[in-house]
């Protein structure tokens, strides 16, 4: 009797080549994972600083709901909450390996960079137009100086820095319902401290009266009080000074992004391969 044997091919799966990540692999991904980590805490405290301005401001109290969408303070809101969104999609999905998360975050990443340099191509081509729209987001902060806490700090740091007063000179602050002439208060025909020259008293004291009357004086005599000129120019003139620091930042910025594209295209590709290797 003949016996016939069928020859049958046994996988052993324990004994099949699994595919290893490299030290690349590796640094890629803990290199994503801790930078990402360190955004995403950057981004708790933006929005951590952004909301106790809104509660210690009682942006959320029922007089105030309405003009909540105008607050400088929601901009850090909405900044910290991108960021901490964006940068913890990244940190989890490269910990945990997760394609799902990390293809989000390269999507995020891609649409940023594109909004940038669009952004950037828009603000050269509308360079004209630029000094209109900071002329009338200042004269907008000056009419509600004495209403709006954080307008009225972002306009005495512009203009103590700056060592001006004013958009385009000491008189725009007849706009504002306090300093205007006609006001019945102290501060009528005045100007903020932070115009003066010298608002220190003996160089300790801080004068918060040095710019009363500022307005009823000519230029001759008000030159040795305030300070004549306007924002807008002492803004262009900083801006032409610092432009290749500016340009420098930038290109690093956009840099940075783009290397987080690769490195996170590149660590996508590897856990692929990966996943796909090891199921064959």
């Amino acid at each position: 009797m003949r016996n016939y044997f069928s020859t049958k091919r046994i996988y052993l799966p324990c004994l099949q080549p699994h595919y290893k990540y490299s030290f690349m692999d590796y640094f890629l991904k803990y290199f994503l994972f801790l930078c990402n980590l360190v955004f995403t805490v950057l981004g708790l405290v933006v929005l951590g600083l952004g909301m106790w301005g809104l509660i210690s401001k009682e942006s959320f109290a029922q007089e105030k709901i309405g003009n909540i969408g105008t607050d400088p303070m929601l901009i850090l809101v909405t900044l910290g909450f991108v960021l901490t969104t964006l940068c913890l999609s990244g940190c989890v999905g490269a910990l945990r390996e997760n394609c799902s998360l990390l293809k989000l975050f390269s999507a995020a990443v891609l649409v940023l960079i594109t909004a940038q340099v669009l952004a950037a191509i828009m603000a050269y081509s509308l360079q004209d137009q630029v000094g209109g729209y900071l002329r009338s987001g200042m004269l907008a902060a000056m009419v509600r100086y004495q209403d709006d806490l954080d307008l009225r700090f972002i306009t005495d740091e512009i203009q103590s820095n700056l060592q001006c007063c004013g958009a385009d000179n000491y008189r725009d602050w007849e706009l504002n319902i306090y300093y205007n002439c006609s006001a019945p208060g102290v501060l009528a025909c005045g100007v903020p401290a932070t115009c003066c020259v010298d608002p220190l008293e003996n160089g300790t004291v801080w004068n918060s009266q040095c710019g009363l009357g500022a307005q009823l004086l000519d230029e001759f005599s008000a030159q040795s009080v305030i300070f004549l000129g306007g924002c807008l120019g002492g803004l262009s003139r900083w801006i032409e000074q610092h432009e290749g620091l500016i340009g420098t930042v930038g290109i690093v910025v956009l840099g940075v992004q783009i290397l987080t594209l690769f490195i996170t295209t590149r660590l996508l590709e590897s856990i692929q391969w990966h996943k796909v290797y090891n199921m064959g």
